[in-house]
This record gives structure tokens, sequence and C-alpha cells, in this order.
């Protein structure tokens, strides 16, 4: 089978127990890439994480409400195929742009969430002229001492959705099927994704320097206690971007998203209107 007929393909996958929603797709160079769209006014461009895919989750319909919301699934993940030439970023911000040029959507705001937070902050340094705001909610992906807090690839799939919530209520709600032995064979290929991006190393030591073409100004999103990701990788983006500033939400583990999705909709909301 060619790359193009392997890259195009869509696979069934599992569908979660809660907030499924059947995707759209589109054709980027080849790649069937899955996407949900919702609501009006100015378009968003959302950045998912390593995991909560295949969801059109409560934050998105947040979103939705004051937004052209458009959530893609990266190459890998949830129902978009791995396609054979994913090693490194640099191929998931090349993948947007041309994605962003196939849907006709000119300029937008960006927000990305974790992985995606690094995801949209090189997005946004590669291409500045084509976003009107930035915002990264608990993001990865620029050199710090990581402290006391665990090798994401080592603490395991129990211990990984233990340390994402403070709110074992919102966990439950997300949390896949782990007797679901088609689920843990998505989980497997998720992983497998995520490794082929921030495997070795976890962070892009020339970003620093490169976010200083960002031109629009920026919000970073922190949670009040993150046991996954170090804080410190946050400031470093607010230190480093021209133009950006931090507000926390008071309650929340690394999956604020879930947890208070509302709170950071209010906060992105706000940032995307000047506010």
């Amino acid at each position: 089978m060619n790359q193009n007929a392997t890259t195009s393909a869509t696979a069934a996958v599992p569908r979660p127990r809660n907030y499924y929603t059947e995707p759209a797709r589109i054709d980027v160079a080849g790649l069937a890439t899955a996407y949900r769209r919702e609501g009006d006014g100015e378009s968003a461009l959302f950045l998912h994480g390593a995991g909560l895919t295949r969801m059109w989750l409560p934050f998105y319909a947040a979103m939705a409400g004051h937004s052209d919301f458009i959530a893609p699934e990266h190459p890998g993940f949830g129902e978009t195929p791995l396609p054979e030439w994913l090693s490194g970023i640099d191929d998931v911000v090349l993948h947007y742009d041309e994605f962003l040029h196939q849907l006709g959507v000119e300029d937008c705001h960006l927000v990305g969430y974790s992985l995606g937070g690094w995801l949209a902050a090189a997005l946004a340094a590669t291409f500045p002229r084509c976003f009107r705001s930035l915002t990264l909610i608990a993001p990865l992906g620029i050199r710090v001492d990581w402290g006391d807090i665990p090798d994401i690839f080592q603490v395991g799939p129990e211990g990984l959705w233990q340390r994402l919530f403070e709110d074992p209520a919102a966990m439950e709600a997300v949390l896949p099927d782990v007797h679901n032995l088609d689920e843990i064979e998505h989980g497997y290929g998720e992983a497998s994704a995520f490794a082929r991006l921030a495997w070795t190393p976890r962070y892009d030591i020339s970003l620093p320097r490169k976010l200083s073409r960002v031109a629009c100004p920026g919000l970073i999103v922190l949670p009040e206690r993150d046991r996954l990701v170090p804080e410190a990788i946050g400031l470093a983006y607010a230190d480093a971007l021209p133009d950006a500033r931090v507000e926390r939400v008071a309650g929340t583990g690394h999956a604020l998203i879930v947890e208070q999705p509302d709170a950071v909709a209010a906060l992105i909301t706000a940032h995307c209107s000047g506010g």
C-alpha cells in the first residue's frame, strides 16, 4: 500500500463513554485529518494535549458559545491516522498550516493545551502573522528543571490519570474504559505518536529565542497545582513571549480544561476579545 493510501485510511476507533461526537474529516496532504467544529464568530483553533481525544468536551462547548471553535486531532491521535512521516513537532506545525489553508481560515485565535501548547507556540512562532492571539494552557516545550515531578513516560497509565486531576469526579467522566482491549490498544497508539514528538528531548532548546517572533498577545493559563508538568515551563513562556500574562485557575490540576471548563473558557474568551 502506498503512503497516501495508508495516511488517508480511516480505521474504526473505540468511542469514549461520554462526550463522543462524530468528527468531520479533511484531506491534508494525503492525511485524513479528523476535526470537530462548532460556533460562530472569530475562528479559534484548539490544539489538544496527549489525550482526551474523540470527545466534544464541555470546555469545547463553552468556547463554541463565543467563537467558531475548531478542534482537530493531531496526526496519530484520536481519529486521525498515524502517518509514516511524523517524526517531530515541526511536522505537525506544517500540517496545521496546511490544515488552516484547506479550511480557508486566514487568521484566527490559537489555543493549545499541554502538548498542544508546545505545538501552538511553535506554530505562532513559525507563522506569526496568521494569529490574532495565543493562549497556552499548562504547556510543554521549554527546558526547565522538572524537580520532583515524575517522567511522563514512566508513571504508567494509572499514575498518569491520578496526576492529571485534582477532582476525582471530573476524572471519572473522561476516564477510558480500562477493561476495553480496543481502548487499551488505541491508548498505546496515541502514546506512540506522543513519543515520536516528545520522547527525547522533551523540549526545544531554541524555542525561547523563536518566541520573540510571535506578533500577537499571549495568555498563559496554569492550574493551581500541576503534578504532571512543571509550572516553571508556563512561566518561562511568559518571559520569552514579547507580550504575555499569566492567569491561574483555582482548585485545578493539569486537566484544568476538564475540571473547570467554564472558568478556563472565560479567561480565553476575554483574552481573545482584548480584555
